[in-house]
């Protein structure tokens, strides 16, 4: 083994994580020296190991030793590898951060540097090898082993970086073995030569894969070289057709080519640039300078011009005030002549016609007050024709509440004497099965008491029809009187249909209020693009209204009583909340309710004579009331007029 803990003795795996800890004191403590310099740190725990690390590689070694799953490892070397990775990540770099960023790619022209041998041949793009994936067979006896993106989503963790990593595949199925393809740049053959060294500090590089040792266990990974390209199996085929070999000082070489080949494409161009920089610049010039001249040459024709306007219009405005002035001067004097001719020929018109206007003045008058008299003689009458129907109306449906009343009680009091013949009926029926029993004793009196029951009982049911005739007839009349208040509810209905913001009104019900609709659009769209979407979403909802298959409803209970209410849980309502507000779902919900209460198999609107005070269904007595006062007001303002 090339690492080794401090103590000889082994501990086992439960007891890690308090070793782990153990180890980790001792660090923050400073009784392990890990830091030799601000560059090179060393690992307390290896002693065979190279002593100067950079921060990363020692992260990374520590981070492979700690997380290794070799059984070569044992706990307490796991354990020691875990807590230095954690006083890293925790301490160290918080307090003088890593010595070199992770991020800063690996300088190939630096030939100091003991990572890169500048003759090795390399794969080029960076590709890196894995070797010995577990591979299981399957159902349809082929070979099948991990993914490449769960391989290279484990190496992105660990900050390799690998853009992908592709399993290979032969006939048998899955090879064990991928290739991982690293970016081509240079921070890419770093991440390559991290994921690299990551698998030697663990024992599980090239050479140990190569090794002629005891069973390999794990994965094993390496950069691919010139000897892995040349390989003749499925590994040397895929890199023969991935890439080519190259070396560091090769690379730079071709870099340098290609960068000293666009500087000199980027000056040409520059130069080309230039040139016609320089010819715009010129023909600039020229085109200024012509302009400058035109422009002279234009305000000289312009104040020229405005010169020669100025002294027409103080000439044709001079002359302009000259006959004004003399018209006004002859105006005021026509004037003068026509006003006293005016005035002379007013007091001849007056001396002549004073007689007749006066007659005419008074015919006039008696005209128009006829006119008004018969007028207002009409409207009364009229008046009066409203109030006599109104009156009649009134007292048509009191005597006819009344009747219905009588009705009532008569058919109550009919009821109970139905009821008591019925039961006296029953009691006789009892009584003359008991004498039917006792007549075979051949006792008179007996059979005298049989015929008087059989009597009573004739008589009784004789009764019983009569009253059945009666309510019948009482039925009949009652429905005859409910359709006469139906016909006189709905001429109040019709009556009352042209009068608005009245407290007893008709109100449609089911219809469907576009307001909300029109606020919803307000906030969408402008004015009239808000009133037209407004429309248009009345109109497709009140479809929705008239659909008998539609049906949003639920039975629940309500104070102690089942009812129909709205189902907020239907698809249609719920997205309407959510596209357009609750002031519009309330108005749907009401236009629901509505045509459910009223017109539930029809669902069509209806009109209904409504109390919009106390918002409930208004009674026939209320109507009468408020379409006599209405009608008394329309009296009083035509007096007035």
């Amino acid at each position: 083994m090339d690492c080794s803990s401090d103590e000889d003795t082994d501990i086992s795996e439960s007891e890690m994580n308090d070793y782990e800890e153990q180890s980790y004191e001792k660090l923050k403590n400073g009784r392990l020296i890990v830091k030799n310099s601000d560059e090179t740190f060393n690992c307390p725990f290896c002693k065979k190991r190279k002593r100067n690390y950079l921060y990363k590689d020692l992260l990374q070694h520590a981070s492979g030793v700690g997380q290794s799953s070799s059984q070569k490892r044992s706990a307490r070397e796991k354990a020691n590898h875990l807590a230095l990775a954690k006083y890293l990540e925790n301490d160290l770099m918080t307090v003088n951060g890593p010595s070199k960023p992770v991020d800063v790619p690996l300088k190939p022209e630096d030939e100091s540097n003991p990572l890169v041998n500048q003759d090795e041949q390399f794969v080029w793009p960076w590709i890196g090898i894995v070797v010995n994936i577990p591979t299981r067979r399957s159902e349809d006896g082929r070979n099948v082993g991990a993914s490449g993106s769960k391989l290279r989503d484990e190496y992105k963790a660990k900050g390799f970086n690998p853009f992908r990593v592709s399993p290979l595949w032969n006939f048998r199925g899955h090879s064990g073995t991928a290739i991982v393809e690293f970016n081509k740049s240079w921070p890419g053959l770093d991440n390559a030569l991290a994921f690299e060294r990551y698998y030697e500090a663990d024992h599980h590089g090239k050479k140990d894969w190569y090794a002629k040792t005891e069973q390999k266990s794990g994965l094993y990974a390496w950069v691919a070289r010139v000897d892995d390209y040349k390989l003749d199996n499925i590994i040397g085929e895929n890199l023969r057709k991935m890439g080519d070999v190259k070396t560091i000082p090769e690379l730079m070489e071709e870099e340098a080519r290609k960068q000293d080949k666009l500087v000199s494409n980027l000056t040409n161009i520059i130069e080309i640039k230039n040139k016609h920089l320089k010819e715009m610049e010129v023909r600039c010039s020229e085109t200024a300078l012509r302009m400058d001249i035109a422009m002279e040459e234009t305000d000289k024709l312009m104040q020229s011009y405005n010169e020669e306007i100025k002294k027409i219009q103080t000439s044709g405005r001079d002359h302009f005030q000259k006959i004004f002035n003399d018209h006004q001067r002859l105006k005021l004097l026509v004037e003068s002549q026509q006003q006293e001719l005016d005035l002379r020929g007013q007091e001849l018109e007056k001396r002549e016609a004073h007689n007749e206007s006066e007659r005419k003045k008074l015919a006039e008058d008696l005209e128009k007050n006829a006119i008004k008299n018969s007028s207002l003689q009409l409207a009364v009458l009229e008046q009066q024709k409203a109030d006599e129907n109104v009156l009649k109306l009134a007292e048509d449906q009191k005597r006819q509440k009344e009747q219905l009343h009588a009705k009532i009680i008569r058919l109550e009091n009919q009821l109970d004497k139905k009821q008591k013949l019925e039961l006296e009926i029953e009691q006789l029926k009892g009584s003359l099965s008991v004498m039917e029993h006792m007549k075979d004793d051949g006792d008179a009196e007996v059979l005298d008491k049989v015929d008087g029951i059989l009597k009573d009982l004739r008589e009784k049911e004789q009764s019983l029809e009569e009253l059945d005739t009666l309510n019948q007839m009482l039925i009949i009349r009652e429905r005859k009187s409910n359709d006469e208040l139906q016909e006189a509810r709905k001429e109040l209905i019709e009556s009352l249909k042209d009068i608005n913001r009245a407290q007893i009104g008709v109100k449609r019900m089911g219809e469907l209020d576009n307001r909300p609709f029109l606020e919803a659009m307000k906030q969408k769209y402008n004015e009239e693009m808000a009133e037209e979407r407004a429309s248009e979403l009345c109109s497709l909802w009140e479809e929705y209204l008239r659909d008998p298959e539609w049906h949003p409803f639920k039975f629940s209970e309500v104070n102690g009583k089942t009812q129909e209410v709205i189902n907020e849980e239907d698809e249609k309502l719920k997205a309407l909340r959510k596209d357009l507000g609750v002031g519009v779902y309330e108005a749907v919900a009401v236009a629901l309710t509505e045509i459910n209460e009223y017109n539930p198999s029809g669902r069509y609107i209806i009109r209904e004579l409504w109390n919009f005070k106390d918002d409930r269904r208004a009674t026939l007595r209320e109507g009468v009331a408020f379409l006599m006062r209405y009608w008394k007001k329309l009296r009083s303002e035509r007096g007035a007029a």
